[in-house]
């Protein structure tokens, strides 16, 4: 498989009341084409901070983040702008969205502002309501963002994430503001997505969440401590199991 995703001894440091608090530690992984890569470790452990700085989201401190290459941690602010909205996708816990646009403009503004496309925006409109079908939310295209279900919001916040078909999608507690039922739904969307060559980098504390990854990174203090591959062939359950069993022996 290719890389898609290369890190680098990645460092990020906050300086507080002069205190230096070094929370990424020369962290140094990879991302295949197409996989689907799970951040967990303990509270405070650096996984948001460390798909933060990954993405662009955030500066790292020092070391190297290469997409397809490409070293985005030196490209300027207007660059890497242009980066995350051209070739990454982002879906949060908490579902950021424009309180005076429908549903349907939410999820079409970024296509609206993508450089990578001399689309119409009648072709931009309709790829707009494809992936709303195809997430079951085309219904609710009109209403307002307070007029639907925290999991119908956050399918729409995973229809604007793949608008602009991105090489990547960075996912930070997707399922933890949902309810059982709809975690499990909007995590066979992302899984569905990424079975169709969409690579996924997810941070999670749930370990059902988890193991519908290919690969799990386990974090703490700072660095990444061991890696799980998940066997073939499993059932969901199995998968779970085999899981929780890896993260019991990294004192989880």
């Amino acid at each position: 498989m290719k890389k898609l995703m290369e890190v680098k001894d990645l460092c990020k440091t906050y300086v507080i009341e002069k205190r230096q608090n070094n929370v990424l530690k020369n962290v140094s992984f990879d991302i295949e084409e197409g996989e689907m890569v799970g951040i967990m470790g303990p509270s405070g452990s650096g996984k948001s901070t460390l798909l933060y700085s990954v993405s662009g989201m955030d500066r790292a401190t020092s070391g190297q983040v290469k997409l397809d290459g490409k070293d985005i941690s030196k490209l300027s602010e207007k660059e890497l702008s242009s980066v995350r909205l051209n070739d990454m996708g982002f879906i949060f816990q908490q579902m950021f969205m424009m309180k005076n646009l429908t549903i349907m403009d939410n999820i079409l503004l970024p296509a609206i502002e993508c450089e990578k496309s001399d689309e119409s925006r009648k072709d931009k409109v309709a790829r707009c309501e494809e992936l709303m079908r195809k997430l079951g939310i085309i219904e609710i295209a009109s209403n307002d963002i307070n007029e639907v279900s925290g999991g119908q919001l956050q399918r729409a916040c995973i229809a604007r994430s793949m608008v602009n078909n991105p090489r990547i999608l960075f996912a930070d507690e997707p399922t933890g503001a949902l309810n059982r039922q709809s975690s499990a739904e909007v995590m066979n969307e992302i899984c569905k997505l990424n079975s169709e060559g969409t690579t996924v980098m997810m941070v999670t504390h749930d370990a059902k969440v988890a193991s519908r990854c290919s690969r799990v990174l386990y974090i703490a203090d700072g660095n990444i401590q061991s890696e799980y591959r998940m066997p073939e062939g499993l059932s969901d359950r199995e998968r779970e199991r085999a899981l929780n069993n890896w993260l019991m022996d990294m004192g989880w």
